[in-house]
């Protein structure tokens, strides 16, 4: 535990952020399956919604720019291909 109150403060707000960008990965994860699993029609509607998720948390620095881009990518060829289960 830190002693100082500065440091205090420090662990606090990394407590805070850690647990935000956990639901928001997880949040994010849980979409993806969703959106893999959907049928072809419903994937093309929510593909932009899928894209605008994805540029939100790469923003946030939940991941990096590049990792967004290509899931992005693998998305859009996911909506391409037919439903799996």
């Amino acid at each position: 535990m830190p002693h100082h109150k500065s440091c205090k403060k420090r662990l606090i707000t990394s407590q805070k952020r850690n647990e935000r960008n956990r639901q928001n990965r997880s949040l994010m994860r849980s979409k993806i399956k969703t959106f893999r699993t959907a049928e072809t029609d419903e994937k093309t509607a929510s593909l932009s919604a899928m894209y605008s998720l994805v540029d939100v948390q790469a923003r946030k620095g939940l991941m990096p720019k590049k990792r967004a881009a290509r899931l992005k990518s693998r998305l859009a060829a996911a909506a391409a291909k037919p439903a799996t289960k």
